[in-house]
């Protein structure tokens, strides 16, 4: 699953050195005992009179030494990572149940997990006031707990198992079918075509182009002279994602090429224009699965989460672990 190729642009500049550990939790444990004791100290914190609930799911931390954080407070800084959080509420809860069934997925029944393992960015509190800034910063940070916690527990399962939630940024107007995945069937994102960045152009020398897709690992080389008389695209699938390309002599996934060549998603078209090879694209991420923007949108109509999830996610369940 590719949780980190999906990660927002503006995000990403975020990224800093771990410093503190969780400071956007504000509670880590070295064991998992000690929150069931606090959970006696702090009745009432959050449930109005009742004790702390733990979700019974945790967090390893293991980066300098070990401690426990609960899943769900983990959620909150997965989903402040993953999602814009100007978007709709209910579009918000639906990406708190797709991360939430990504982690307890890996758990399986373990109930735990080292975060290491996951291969899952996150914000803490700081990066968040810095994402978002002081001003918006509580309303965001409260917004984006109020998605987890009114979706606490629940995931998604097909067929008894959990899925492999796949979501990408924004179609190229329909989302991709994987035979491997059921669930993952192609409906219609007509909402992502006003996306902003849907559409992508990008132009090289041909000496730029065939240097950069020579250090495509297991492809063969490509010279200059051969492009681009020799790009060929070999078929698509039935979203207009790129499958197969031949360069050169050599044969190259639309994958490989979108990463190589630094494009937004396999979606794309090359050609030649004025002795460049230009290449036009559409969408922005691998097109699975999960569409936030077209989510955003249909959530500001009125869907609701679980409406979302089930648009894109086929013949699911939705259950509370």
């Amino acid at each position: 699953m590719i949780w980190r190729k999906v990660v927002l642009p503006a995000a990403a500049a975020c990224f800093f050195p771990y410093a503190v550990t969780l400071g956007w939790t504000g509670r880590i444990y070295p064991d998992s005992s000690m929150w069931k004791q606090e959970m006696g100290e702090q009745a009432g914190e959050r449930s109005g009179g009742g004790e702390r609930i733990s979700s019974g799911r945790w967090i390893i931390l293991d980066r300098d030494t070990l401690s426990y954080l609960d899943g769900e407070e983990y959620l909150v800084g997965v989903v402040a990572m993953q999602m814009p959080a100007d978007y709709e509420l209910e579009a918000l809860k639906a990406q708190a149940v797709i991360a939430r069934t990504y982690i307890y997925g890996l758990m399986g029944e373990e109930k735990e997990i080292y975060e290491s393992a996951l291969d899952m960015d996150y914000l803490e509190k700081a990066q968040m006031e810095q994402l978002w800034g002081t001003r918006e910063f509580m309303e965001f940070y409260q917004k984006t707990e109020q998605a987890v916690e009114e979706t606490s527990g629940m995931v998604m399962q097909y067929e008894g198992g959990y899925i492999d939630p796949l979501f990408t940024r924004c179609t190229a107007g329909y989302t991709r079918t994987d035979p491997q995945r059921p669930y993952l069937q192609s409906v219609e994102c007509p909402s992502d075509l006003q996306a902003e960045g849907w559409l992508q152009i990008c132009e090289w020398t041909p000496e730029e182009f065939s240097k950069l897709v020579s250090m495509i690992p297991d492809g063969g080389p490509v010279s200059a002279d051969q492009v681009p008389d020799t790009i060929q695209i070999g078929g698509r699938d039935g979203a207009g994602y790129v499958e197969v390309a031949q360069i050169g002599g050599t044969e190259f996934t639309g994958d490989e090429l979108c990463y190589g060549l630094g494009l937004n998603s396999a979606c794309f078209q090359l050609e030649d224009y004025e002795g460049k090879i230009r290449a036009v694209v559409k969408g922005i991420g691998h097109g699975y699965g999960f569409s936030q923007y077209e989510a955003n949108e249909k959530a500001a109509e009125g869907w609701t989460w679980d409406e979302l999830l089930t648009y894109f996610y086929q013949n699911i369940s939705i259950v509370s672990v």
